[in-house]
Parts: C-alpha cells; structure tokens; sequence
C-alpha cells in the first residue's frame, strides 16, 4: 500500500510501505477513506532532521472497517468510523473520566507505526478507539466528519476547559483550523461576543461565518488595545489560543479580563510560561492542553449529522496520495487552511 513518510524538514515522499494485519485480538484494519495534514504536522515539516528511516504521518483519519479482531466488539466489517487523534482502550480509568489522551494503554499514529495519511492503517484498542457513524458513509459529510477526529474537537476542547458561560464575551487567537473550530465551539457554548484574532481574510470571512462577531487583525500590543477598545477597556471574560507561540500567550494576556480564563489548546512552540506577579494579581486562570478527542466525539457527531455545525469547512484544499508533498507545502506557505487527502 502507499503511505506518506517525512525523512527530513521539507521532505515528504509518497512510499509502498507494507500492508498492516492484526497483530492483536484488540485491532482493527481500517481502509483509509480521508486523512488530512495537520497544522502540528508543520512543525516537523519545518524542523526536522534529515533521517535514512523515515516517520510515518498523519493521525486524523475516517474510513471503513476491512478487518476486526477476535476481542473487538461494538462495531462490525463494514462500519464507517471515525479514529481521533489518539488511540485509547475505553476501560482504564482516565477514559472513564474522559481524558483519553492519558489512557494507560494508549498509542499515539505515525512515527513507525501506521499514520492517517496512507491507504489502510492498523487500529489499536479498536473498541475504544473507534467510533461508528450511525448513519454510515456519506460523502457530503466526510470533511466534517474527519474534523471531529481533531480540529473541531481540539476547539471544543478549549471551550470546554474554559468553562465558557452563555453572554460571555470570548476572543479567539488563531485563524488556523482549530481557531476557527474554536469559533464554532464558543457559540455552541452561547457567546455573546465572539471576536477573532487573525489576519487572513479568507480564513476571518468563515470565522465571521461560524459565529464571530468582531475580527481583530492586528497583533502584538496594537491587538491587545484593539480588544480593550472593543471592550470597554476590561478584556474578554474567556482567551481560546489556538497558535502555541509565546507572543499568542502574551497577547492572551494582554486581552484577558481580570479573573477571566485562557484556555490554551496551540500545540506549544515555547517552554516559559510569562505569568508574574502582575498576572497573579489579576486572578487569571490558565487551563487547557492537549484534547481528549474521542470524549467528545459523541456529543459533536450528531451535530455534524444534523447540519447544525459544518466545520468541514476547514477544509479548502483537496489531494490525492500523489500530491501529499505539495499539501504540505501548500500549507506551509499559507496557500490552505487545511488539506484533506483521498487516498
């Protein structure tokens, strides 16, 4: 089968790479109907030292069970399913409090184990891991579909950990996929303002659509007075930064309200959080992390199957296995939000 693999920043190859097969009663083999890149994949792409042996990638998929094992229950050959970004068992005790992201037999994809951007990919704890779409595979939804396996949930993740209240007023620092999702999220939450920090019209002009009511284009101390402006000098009640960079956190500092919250979901590109003893005097709360994705699967898919939410809408490039090299770079440069791949 053929799969993508990153040997080095900038080089991606499209490879045969051996078929997966069960290799415990607990898998399943799923064939691949849509992966995507991600915003975090970028990282690598941008850093990573050449190697002889390379990683494979992706780890955001949806697809059709070719192949279960012998203990995996709750789904059958056939189902449609959706596979977040972190594979967990669904028993241990972190899953039953819903942090699946720390389950005590967990896998993470890519790497030297399968990844989402490939024709088929060998699925572990596949009971838990898996979630079946009950209304099996509809092209038409596929893009929103497969951004419940990370973005969207990623977004709603920062909401939820923000603990956003219905009237708040809630600012977003990102205009990538997860911001944007982020954007979704803060108005299934019942936001009364929602305003958007980024800079890309095309991608601010469907925040607008999925519920932002301000855009804020600048950055750095200029962003900051700018929200303060549109807030009568307070701030916002909730920050979602969905960037990573230390100058997101500083401007989510700048803008937050005294005793508001930043939730913090940007995949973090820095060590030193800058919060001294002029934070601590503001009472802010800082929360957030990486997102237990497959937690909330459940209760954003019948959203997505209803039509209340589109956030496929992220997706604005399309690929086939061939053209995964040029996705990335397309991404790279800023010429896509976010690629879906055809395998």
């Amino acid at each position: 089968m053929r799969a993508a693999l990153m040997y080095g920043a900038g080089d991606v190859r499209v490879e045969n790479v051996p078929a997966p097969t069960i290799q415990e009663p607990t898998d399943a083999i799923v064939r691949i109907v849509a992966g995507c890149i991600c915003g975090s994949d970028l990282w690598p792409y941008a850093s990573m030292p050449d190697t002889d042996e390379g990683a494979r990638m992706g780890h955001e998929f949806v697809g059709v069970i070719e192949e279960l094992g012998s203990e995996v229950t709750g789904m059958a050959i056939g189902d449609f399913v959706i596979a977040p970004f972190v594979a967990s068992d669904g028993t241990c005790d972190f899953c039953q409090e819903g942090l699946q992201t720390s389950c005590r037999h967990g896998a993470h994809w890519g790497g030297q184990d399968d990844g989402g951007q490939g024709e088929f990919a060998r699925v572990p704890q596949a009971s838990g891991t898996l979630v079946v779409v009950p209304s099996g595979f509809d092209e038409e939804l596929i893009p929103s579909l497969l951004s419940l396996s990370d973005v969207m949930s990623t977004g709603y993740h920062a909401a939820k950990k923000a603990h956003i209240e219905p009237g708040q007023t809630v600012a977003v620092i990102g205009d990538g996929a997860v911001g944007l999702s982020a954007v979704i999220s803060a108005r299934l939450m019942g936001a009364s303002r929602i305003i958007l920090m980024g800079r890309h019209r095309a991608r601010t002009d469907l925040g607008r659509e999925f519920g932002a009511t301000d855009v804020v284009a600048e950055r750095g101390q200029e962003g900051i007075t700018r929200v303060r402006d549109l807030t009568g000098g307070d701030g916002t009640h909730v920050v979602l930064e969905a960037v990573g960079l230390k100058s997101a956190i500083e401007m989510a500092i700048g803008v937050v309200r005294d005793g508001g919250v930043i939730s913090r979901v940007g995949a973090p590109q820095f060590s030193d959080v800058p919060l001294g003893s002029p934070e601590f005097m503001r009472n802010i709360t800082l929360t957030g992390g990486v997102a237990p994705a497959r937690a909330y699967i459940d209760e954003l898919l019948p959203l997505v199957l209803d039509r209340s939410i589109d956030p496929g809408k992220v997706f604005d490039r399309t690929v086939g296995m061939d053209d995964v090299p040029a996705g990335y770079q397309a991404m790279a440069d800023r010429e896509a939000l976010k690629v879906l791949v055809r395998p």
